[in-house]
């Protein structure tokens, strides 16, 4: 139901900024089931003088724009960290950032989304399954058809 990634050197913990990140992994999540979808590894940021790095942002060399599009359609992205500039730019992309402690197990906030599917609890995990409804209930794009079927033998009647 919900695609989430995370910042991660193992696929087990969050441990990695989000920016600099040399591996991002994707799960699909719904109530009870997390299925991985998508690993991807990055090149990574290399250090350039005293204070500075390659991947700026806007610049050709902008490390932060294949994480955006391999993260695209997920409803959010944790991290260690995370800087402003992604924030804003996953914000932009309607994907919520989410900084968690380093080494934070991926299981477990897995968990957490999974009931949050159920239960509530987590306001972007509300919003994110209220626009994944609304998208599904949506009708068929230009070109395409779209029916209301019957869902139920009580809608027989």
């Amino acid at each position: 139901m919900l695609k989430i990634a995370f910042a991660s050197t193992d696929q087990q913990k969050v441990n990695l900024h989000f920016g600099g990140a040399e591996s991002l992994v994707i799960y699909d999540v719904s109530p009870g089931r997390a299925d991985l979808v998508g690993v991807m590894k990055f090149m990574p940021a290399e250090q350039v003088g005293e204070a500075g790095r390659s991947g700026m942002t806007d610049t050709v060399a902008d490390k932060v724009i294949p994480k955006l599009e391999f993260v695209d359609g997920c409803a959010a992205v944790y991290a260690a960290s995370i800087g402003s500039n992604s924030v804003r730019r996953l914000m932009k992309a309607g994907i919520q950032p989410v900084v968690v402690d380093e080494g934070h197990d991926i299981v477990d906030l897995l968990n957490e989304v999974s009931l949050a599917l159920v239960y509530g609890g987590l306001p972007w995990v509300d919003k994110a399954k209220k626009k994944a409804e609304a998208q599904a209930n949506a009708p068929a794009a230009a070109g395409g058809e779209s029916r209301k079927l019957i869902a139920s033998v009580d809608e027989l009647e």
